[in-house]
């Protein structure tokens, strides 16, 4: 039983990762659909935002089951209760990539991002397509190293933020209603993208260590078995 039991861990690990790998897909498209206009990609990430969804539902449904029948104590128990939590951030994940879609597709033919902020949004979107891919990786192998980058880069993304709502409340600002309305939801879908991120590391590290304090601590660990 006990051997079951681990198996359905891995099982939930891999499904976590193949998750964050949609997610990393879904962002990576957004982001250059919003940069170029590119309605056709964008609507990519709109339809497949049903399928993260409905991979995290399977996912919630068994780390339920495993509740149900295994009745997990201790560490075990906090594994399967972080992946829930984890599931639910992802998913959010997905969410922000797709309201970036929604902004590039409800613009075209013209482009989402108001004039004088392309390099800015185009910084943003790296930023949050390398925070995606090291946050797969961090579910792959639980290297707490890499959770540390994901909140430098996180700081990056917050900065970036801060100097668009600066650009679009400044006296220079020239652009329309659309323009700045445009503007601050996508700096703020950017960085919610990066926030759950931070909040899937803390996770990470709190299953790692047993201390939600120290999540927010720099240091290493060795990686935990499994998540």
């Amino acid at each position: 039983m006990r051997e079951v039991f681990h198996q359905s861990l891995e099982d939930v690990q891999n499904r976590l990762v193949e998750i964050a790998d949609l997610v990393t897909i879904a962002i990576d498209r957004a982001t250059r659909a919003f940069g170029t206009s590119d309605v056709a990609l964008a609507e990519e990430v709109i339809e497949a935002d049903a399928i993260i969804d409905e991979k995290a539902v399977e996912l919630d449904e068994l780390a339920i089951e495993i509740l149900a029948r295994q009745q997990p104590v201790a560490r075990d128990l906090r594994i399967v209760v972080t992946a829930l939590r984890v599931s639910a951030s992802l998913e959010r994940m997905g969410d922000m990539a797709e309201h970036i879609a929604q902004l590039a597709r409800s613009r075209f033919p013209e482009r989402a991002i108001p004039k004088g902020l392309k390099s800015t949004f185009t910084r943003m979107g790296e930023l949050d397509v390398e925070v995606a891919r090291k946050l797969a990786e961090l579910l792959r192998t639980q290297d707490l190293r890499i959770a540390e980058a994901i909140r430098d880069a996180d700081d990056d993304i917050d900065e970036l933020h801060v100097s668009v709502f600066e650009k679009v409340l400044g006296d220079s600002w020239k652009g329309e209603a659309t323009a700045t309305v445009d503007a601050t939801l996508a700096s703020r879908y950017h960085e919610r993208f990066a926030d759950h991120a931070v909040s899937v590391a803390k996770k990470v590290i709190y299953l790692a260590t047993g201390d939600w304090a120290g999540a927010d601590d720099e240091a290493e660990h060795e990686p935990s078995p499994v998540i």
